[in-house]
């Protein structure tokens, strides 16, 4: 099976030009004409994954330094400023599998609504008093394949029943919290197992374990998507999909892979919650998706497919994160932090676009629709 690192522009060059081979780049599996560009490495596409984050990094410091003058009392006192920021990494922990997860499902072509009801279900399942009788083991396998098989079902119903994927998740997204509901019976189902509740307070060298989980989560995807098959074949669908189909890409499986994946990090994410709240409910990842997509996007992930980075989702999250905790210290109204991150997906949509649009002029590419 001959395998393509397509980009957008592949749909305009011939079926049967030689593949480019190379290692996937995670920008999106630029040509090499394209890494080198008319200006440079560094104004060419290679460098626009740099660019990207790098200016994603000077925006969460810019976040820290306003943070500091506001709340002086909490993050310039060392102790407090350190405790703060292992709050901040646990609590986007969840969000965090979540995004990357989503990260994969967008750069494939997709979208997945359903990732904060899976959450839910999950965390409802593993939690139920049958499952609590095995014990640690239990509850961990129930969240992760309750989670993996509702991906799969999305997955199913994408690439082999051709629904829309919009329609297809937002389905799973309502059906998912009503049968989370059901079967919790609408209560907060307490967790007796000891194993799990220690999770969210056992540290390593001074790091919360969810923390390291998180992490594992962000090192094992960045593999994945730039050293891997897997990884070149989900870009090659995302930014061509006709081009993938005829360079011998099961496009179905891939699909259904992807969306497995992200109910995988449903389940993952799920089991972060229960050992956070101590509980399973229904209610759990509520409006998880917005956050997933936003911190994707804010990441320089496209949500029309082909590209995307698991460092940008990273920082993504982390700028979502310090966002959402300065909402929390300058204790803001839930209703206000609502219109703000929703300006903020707004106008990240809105510079990616204009991005998007100015490496299409300066490659000569037409731009589309």
């Amino acid at each position: 099976m001959t395998e393509i690192i397509p980009e957008r522009e592949t749909a305009a060059a011939p079926v049967d030009k030689k593949p480019d081979v190379g290692p996937a780049t995670g920008d999106g599996g630029l040509s090499a004409g394209d890494q080198r560009g008319s200006g440079g490495w560094w104004r060419g596409g290679a460098g626009e994954s740099v660019r990207r984050n790098s200016a994603l990094v000077v925006v969460l410091l810019a976040l820290v330094v306003f943070a500091a003058y506001r709340r002086p009392d909490v993050y310039l006192d060392p102790d407090r400023a350190i405790s703060n920021i292992m709050t901040i990494l646990t609590q986007a922990s969840a969000v965090g599998v979540l995004a990357i997860g989503m990260t994969f499902v967008i750069i494939g072509g997709g979208i997945d609504l359903s990732v904060g009801s899976l959450v839910g279900l999950a965390s409802v399942w593993c939690t139920t008093v049958a499952t609590q009788e095995f014990g640690m083991v239990g509850i961990l396998f129930t969240a992760i394949v309750v989670g993996t098989l509702a991906g799969v079902v999305n997955g199913l119903l994408i690439a082999y029943g051709r629904m829309v994927a919009f329609i297809a998740t937002l389905a799973m997204m309502v059906a998912a919290r009503g049968l989370a509901a059901q079967i919790s019976n609408k209560t907060t189902q307490v967790v007796s197992v000891s194993g799990i509740n220690s999770l969210a307070e056992t540290d390593i060298l001074g790091i919360p374990l969810l923390v390291l989980v998180f992490a594992a989560v962000v090192a094992i995807a960045w593999v994945v998507l730039n050293r891997t098959t897997f990884g070149r074949r989900t870009v090659a669908v995302g930014g061509n999909l006709e081009a993938a189909r005829l360079a011998g890409i099961n496009v179905k499986r891939q699909t259904l892979l992807l969306y497995a994946l992200s109910g995988l990090c449903c389940g993952i994410a799920a089991i972060i919650l229960v050992s956070l709240s101590n509980a399973g409910a229904s209610t759990h990842g509520e409006f998880y998706e917005l956050d997933a997509i936003a911190a994707a996007i804010i990441g320089g992930t496209s949500l029309a497919g082909g590209r995307g980075t698991v460092v940008g989702t990273l920082l993504g999250v982390l700028v979502f994160a310090m966002i959402t905790n300065l909402f929390i210290l300058l204790n803001l109204q839930i209703e206000v932090q609502n219109i703000v991150k929703g300006a903020i997906i707004i106008g990240a949509v809105l510079v990616q676009q204009f991005r998007i649009g100015g490496l299409r002029k300066r490659r000569g590419v037409p731009a589309s629709g």
